[in-house]
């Protein structure tokens, strides 16, 4: 059984997710700036301070973030 926290954190990935696809089909962020956002959301995890026990959790946020960036997913791209 999932947790409920695992479910806020999926909403919150799909409503960002869907933000970034608004902000760029409006002209609003070009790909580029969408891609820098998600490579700082990722880099603030790779380089959390150590020693506070979530070490884990920050690599698996980094390394999902950059799946993200890899695939594509929020920026449709032409």
């Amino acid at each position: 059984m999932q947790k409920s926290s695992d479910f806020d954190g999926m909403a919150a990935l799909a409503i960002c997710e869907s933000l970034l696809l608004a902000l760029n089909d409006r002209n609003i962020l070009p790909e580029h700036e969408i891609v820098g956002v998600l490579v700082d959301a990722a880099a603030a995890h790779t380089n959390a301070p150590k020693g506070d026990g979530q070490e884990e959790i920050h690599a698996g946020v980094a390394a999902l973030i950059q799946r993200i960036i890899d695939s594509g997913n929020s920026v449709r791209r032409t």
